[in-house]
């Protein structure tokens, strides 16, 4: 079943803070609806937009855990924009979702949470594309 903008979820992960720093804490059942079972981190420049795809099956959490980063998802009909700029904030993304990020903070990094391991054909990296498919049209 395809998914909508409204499916995308903020997550506010427990954030424990000490005098000698913090911890952020993400549990499946609690924070995380999956067990993660692929791990990858992007570091990007100020201005640098990544992404631009969507995923058939995979389901993403993602987190700024450096820098500022604004996410756009996009189910093809309405958009909706999120803000990373803290590591307590997640996002959960579900299929059928475009998603692209942009950073707007200089050496931001973004660490990426999956529910599958790489599957190359589960991407959809041409936007015209996307839209066919949500239509039913592939």
């Amino acid at each position: 079943m395809l998914k909508t903008v409204q499916d995308v979820e903020e997550v506010l992960l427990p954030h424990n803070v000490r005098a000698d720093g913090d911890l952020v804490v993400a549990q499946k059942g609690k924070e995380l609806s999956f067990a993660p079972v692929r791990l990858f981190t992007v570091r990007g420049i100020k201005g640098a937009v990544r992404g631009r795809h969507a995923h058939r099956l995979c389901t993403q959490f993602l987190i700024s855990v450096h820098g500022e980063i604004e996410v756009e998802c996009d189910d093809g009909g309405t958009k909706r924009h999120f803000l990373l700029d803290r590591g307590n904030k997640g996002l959960l993304i579900p299929p059928s979702i475009w998603g692209t990020e942009t950073y707007r903070t200089d050496g931001a990094v973004l660490a990426v949470l999956c529910d599958r391991l790489y599957e190359e054909g589960d991407y959809i990296s041409d936007y015209d594309q996307f839209l066919k498919w949500r239509r039913g049209e592939l």
